[in-house]
């Protein structure tokens, strides 16, 4: 995953309401004696009112001439001709003269205390329709000073800067603020534009724990495997985590987990990644449905002779203290469904301290926990895996997963 697709800038500002026209209601009440508007601008200013209230906003703009053709208009008869420019041009979609209007009537000193943020907020849309980043920037940063809490301007301000190639003010602005999806998959592209691997990765983190989906834990995972110190001992552990996110789905690959699973002495946890592949169609059937079947049945095989000498072998391991072979005994028990007898004998081999991968030892440990239904213990066990080859990264993948496991 290359890219994340984001929100059309005109979309989000249609949906925070940077309709220009909204602040607009037409001919504004005098607020002093003095402010009066004479006949010769009354009266177009009035007929271009009711064409605009008509639906011909282009022909309102027209008429507006008459008004502009007047000689030594009042400040109050230019504000009232500007006002009715301004709905007239934004819903007649003129940019250009809209924002001239918008301008004029800001920086009049008129706009009351209410009417003023809309207008601003107005003035910043068209700024944006216009491309003139610049000025919107500035715009959406003076509503913002004067109403901090104003979070769909934030929403608008963040897009902007990253639509404008402003990525480092993009990435600032989304870590100090509310992080939702969208603004998490503007932070993980602009990370790939500046090759930020390392922050794509905790972003692409945050994404699979808060919303969890099958293309973002998929990118995840390939991402920690394709690390250049990742242990090819870990292969099975990232198939495990693949199996359980519901990513396993090609026969060859069931074939390859159970075959790994038997390699490291576990032929229930083999049999069941078998019998799963065959559930969802994925074994059993096709031109390879015979090496399928070998498969299961060396599988069969291979668990009854361990349970046929597991209390001989059991006894030997304790005594030469061979933890990695007692550990995974007591892991291929928790598989079958033998927790209270598993867990004690990894308890107990992880004490001897004679493990050849220690820190691969406590990830196995916290995922076996997470299988018995003891959730809570088994993130405590994966939040003490370090190791530098891969396993604090699974480790942490799988405290993800344990904690919201519902992908879609």
């Amino acid at each position: 995953m290359s890219k994340f697709r984001l929100a059309h800038l005109g979309l989000v500002m249609a949906a925070i309401g940077f309709t220009a026209a909204a602040p607009l209601a037409g001919l504004a009440p005098a607020a002093y004696a003095a402010d009066t508007v004479r006949a010769e601008v009354g009266k177009p200013l009035q007929d271009a009112q009711k064409l605009l209230s008509g639906g011909k906003a282009k022909d309102a703009l027209n008429k507006l001439k008459e008004a502009d053709a007047v000689g030594n208009k009042t400040e109050f008869e230019k504000y009232q001709i500007e006002r009715v420019r301004a709905a007239a041009a934004a819903t007649a979609g003129d940019n250009a003269t809209a924002i001239k209007a918008f301008e004029t009537l800001i920086a009049s000193g008129r706009l009351s205390a209410a009417e003023k943020p809309k207008f601003t907020e107005g003035l910043a849309g068209m700024y944006l329709r216009a491309k003139d980043y610049s000025k919107a920037i500035s715009t959406m940063q003076q509503v913002l000073k004067d109403n901090p809490n104003n979070t769909q301007m934030q929403q608008l301000l963040t897009q902007t800067y990253f639509q404008s190639g402003k990525y480092a003010e993009a990435a600032a602005a989304i870590k100090s603020g509310k992080q939702t999806e969208e603004s998490l998959q503007m932070l993980a592209n602009i990370q790939l534009k500046q090759n930020d691997k390392a922050g794509y990765v905790q972003t692409l983190e945050k994404l699979a724990g808060s919303y969890p989906k099958a293309s973002y834990w998929a990118d995840l995972l390939n991402r920690v495997q394709g690390k250049p110190d990742f242990s090819r001992t870990l292969g099975l552990d990232v198939m495990r985590l693949k199996l359980a996110l519901g990513q396993l789905t090609k026969p060859s690959e069931y074939m390859e987990m159970a075959q790994l699973a038997l390699q490291a002495g576990n032929a229930p946890e083999a049999i069941k990644i078998i019998d799963q592949g065959y559930k969802k169609g994925a074994l059993g059937t096709g031109t390879d449905a015979a090496r399928h079947q070998r498969l299961k049945d060396l599988a069969n095989k291979t668990l009854a002779d361990s349970t046929a000498n597991q209390a001989t072998q059991e006894a030997e391991m304790i005594k030469e203290k061979d933890a990695d072979g007692l550990f995974n005994m007591g892991y291929a028990l928790v598989a079958a469904g033998k927790a209270d007898k598993g867990i004690p004998l990894m308890d107990q081999a992880m004490k001897f301290g004679t493990a050849r991968r220690p820190e691969e030892m406590k990830l196995h440990y916290g995922i076996a926990l997470f299988n018995a239904g003891k959730k809570q213990q088994a993130i405590s066990a994966l939040k003490a895996v370090n190791g530098k080859s891969g396993e604090a990264d699974l480790a942490r993948y799988w405290t993800l997963y344990i904690n919201n496991p519902n992908i879609s």
